[in-house]
């Protein structure tokens, strides 16, 4: 097995869509979780779910498309 290396440009990841969606994503679900309950309760869980699907979604297709800015 192979040991894992960064990539050439890592320290552009700030700028990356990848990096962004995913780290809003996470973001997201943090806010969730310290959420009061009574707060909660005004946010359908399904939507909390599905934004942060979307999110993921647009980190994968992030990761996919080129982004010039972040050529190393």
């Amino acid at each position: 097995m192979k040991k894992p290396r960064l990539i050439p440009n890592w320290r552009k990841a700030g700028r990356m869509l990848s990096v962004q969606a995913m780290g809003v994503a996470g973001a997201v679900q943090a806010a969730w979780l310290i959420l009061p309950a009574d707060m909660k309760a005004t946010i359908p869980p399904t939507w909390v779910q599905w934004l942060t699907v979307a999110l993921l979604v647009m980190g994968v297709f992030g990761r996919l498309v080129d982004q010039p800015e972040v050529k190393p």
